[in-house]
């Protein structure tokens, strides 16, 4: 055989062969059976908002110290808590060993949360 007939005969393609593909059902014990621990050490940043305020760039800049922004929220409503810009909770502030810290109040459902993103 020669170089060339050989290179022909190796470059000749051939039609694949794969195994059907069929969907496991999944059960409600292999759902259970999921290891999240890959992502429970993925760090994530939590923020509250205590309120919001729309002024224009002229008033921005004619802030200094001492000035004082209204914010939208009134002083009894709960502060909103999010995740990653999400909310997902309201609180209200405390206060623990001279440091501030949050009292969650109410937890929104990852069903209200999904909703709220469309």
């Amino acid at each position: 055989m020669n170089a060339e007939a050989a290179v022909t005969q190796a470059a000749t393609p051939q039609a694949a062969t794969f195994s059907n593909l069929q969907a496991e059902p999944q059960s409600a014990a292999s759902a259970r059976d999921i290891n999240l621990d890959v992502v429970l050490d993925i760090p994530v940043t939590l923020s509250l908002e205590v309120g919001r305020s729309r002024i224009s760039i002229r008033n921005l800049l004619q802030l200094n110290q001492g000035s004082v922004v209204e914010l939208d929220r009134a002083t009894t409503d709960p502060f909103d808590v999010y995740v990653n810009g999400t909310l997902v909770a309201h609180a209200e502030v405390v206060v623990v060993n001279e440091k501030f810290g949050i009292r969650l109040t109410d937890v929104i459902s990852p069903a209200e949360r999904i909703r709220k993103l469309k």
